[in-house]
């Protein structure tokens, strides 16, 4: 199915939207940028715009996609600014191509990016944060991925050290390191016992578009179980005292819409940590596709593998203070 995942054509994609959402489009087609998924823009008659996204073969399920969906239905029906997929003919959100890939349809929804926020933006990220954490927590989602040492750290590390890519002469000491941080991630983790709930997962600053009435948040894709610091420490990622600062911002803002556990606080660092493996790996995973060694020609090399080393010799550090 890779196969004709890395093919799809706007024929075809405008063939099988047409026929399950039931409209008609003009041909014009837009892609849009996205590593993990095929995601494109389509005019259709009446004027407007819809998006659609071909699902990577293999990553998720069908129930894990709709627990996606459902998430964000949730958050749409109790007033957080969400961009929920659209009802197909088949009665449900989610379509297969005539190949077996998964996709979905979106209303097209303009906003822009900003990669710095002033405190005023920061405070209402901080409400939407919390108002989207209340509506997080309120149901299980029993499909999707669970954030932990484990699922993000060890899973990963085994498939790295199982690659040709990695480097032969860096390995031995990657691999090590990578344990030693795991290890004191675990610990971590054991310690801070944080309540478990349904997240963005992925709420980097690209990940919120800014309209005249305020921010919202885009692609759910990455939306996983964990800990509410997951979506906080990726909107304010640095280590700084400004960084601290701005992070007291917007937890003061989230808590006029949900109490925060400071305890969580301790995680930032492992989470950063699990999130550096993590992407690793995910490139890894991802090798056989173009677009992946196009986007990331270092990636392989021993000067890649002693960077990503030295990064987390720093990351336990970090975390066990020494």
């Amino acid at each position: 199915m890779s196969e004709q995942f890395f093919s799809l054509t706007p024929d075809l994609i405008l063939d099988v939207v047409e026929r399950a959402a039931l409209v008609r489009a003009t041909g014009r087609t837009l892609a849009l940028n996205s590593m993990e998924n095929r995601v494109y823009e389509l005019e259709l008659e009446d004027g407007s715009r819809i998006v659609t996204k071909f699902y990577r073969p293999g990553r998720w399920t069908a129930e894990q996609i709709l627990e996606e969906h459902a998430f964000v239905a949730d958050l749409a029906a109790n007033e957080v600014p969400a961009v929920a997929p659209l009802p197909l003919s088949n009665g449900s959100t989610l379509e297969r191509s005539d190949d077996g890939i998964f996709f979905a349809v979106f209303p097209k929804t303009r906003g822009r990016i900003l990669q710095e926020l002033d405190d005023s933006r920061l405070q209402q990220v901080g409400r939407l944060l919390g108002r989207l954490h209340n509506v997080g927590a309120a149901k299980k989602a029993a499909h999707r991925l669970a954030l932990t040492p484990d699922t993000y750290g060890w899973r990963s590390l085994e498939l790295l050290a199982s690659s040709p890519l990695l480097d032969a002469q860096a390995g031995p000491r990657y691999r090590a390191a990578a344990e030693r941080v795991l290890r004191a991630c675990e610990a971590v983790f054991t310690r801070v016992a944080a309540r478990q709930l349904r997240l963005h997962g992925d709420c980097h600053l690209g990940n919120v578009l800014w309209q005249d009435t305020g921010p919202f948040f885009l692609d759910f894709d990455d939306m996983v179980t964990g800990p509410a610091v997951q979506d906080v420490w990726l909107v304010v990622r640095g280590r700084d005292e400004e960084a601290q600062r701005s992070r007291e911002v917007l937890l003061r803002s989230y808590e006029t819409m949900r109490e925060f556990d400071r305890s969580e606080l301790a995680l930032i660092e492992p989470l950063r940590a699990l999130r550096i493996i993590h992407y690793s790996a995910w490139i890894a995973r991802r090798w056989e596709d173009p677009t992946f060694r196009h986007a990331f020609p270092d990636f392989g090399s021993q000067r890649y593998w002693f960077e990503e080393l030295a990064t987390l010799e720093e990351q336990a550090d970090l975390i066990t203070g020494t």
